[in-house]
């Protein structure tokens, strides 16, 4: 009995990985979202993926903020909201079907504050 395949958006070929991995690419897009709301993020994050994937770009950087570290936070709203609701955000996106897969980012592009958008390649 055969697995069923994966879900779109889990998968990339080994190359990919071992190249995000080892933080060797170059992202075609960088887009930051500190100062954003969830809304305006959100915003942002779809005009920024319709134009990435117009362009024929295959990878995005998407830069979300690092969450606090245990009490040292002394801002009186919580962060990390924007990063936390990226996966359904994606998930949801009209742009889905043309996101080939979501990893975390290497240190050298922001590590646990950051996230690659793989886009597919447009045939």
């Amino acid at each position: 009995m055969q697995a069923p395949p994966p879900a779109p958006g889990t998968t990339l070929d080994g190359s990919w990985d071992r190249r995000l991995s080892r933080g060797v690419v170059a992202p075609d897009f960088v887009l930051d979202l500190h100062g954003h709301n969830l809304a305006t993020a959100y915003d942002l994050l779809d005009r920024r993926l319709e134009m990435a994937i117009g362009a024929g770009a295959r990878l995005l950087l998407l830069i979300t903020g690092k969450p606090p570290q245990g009490d040292r936070s002394e801002r009186p709203v919580k962060r990390g909201a924007i990063r936390a609701a990226v996966g359904d955000w994606l998930a949801a996106s009209r742009h889905a079907r043309d996101i080939a897969a979501v990893r975390n980012a290497h240190p050298r592009h922001g590590g646990a504050g950051a996230l690659y958008i793989v886009l597919r390649r447009r045939r």
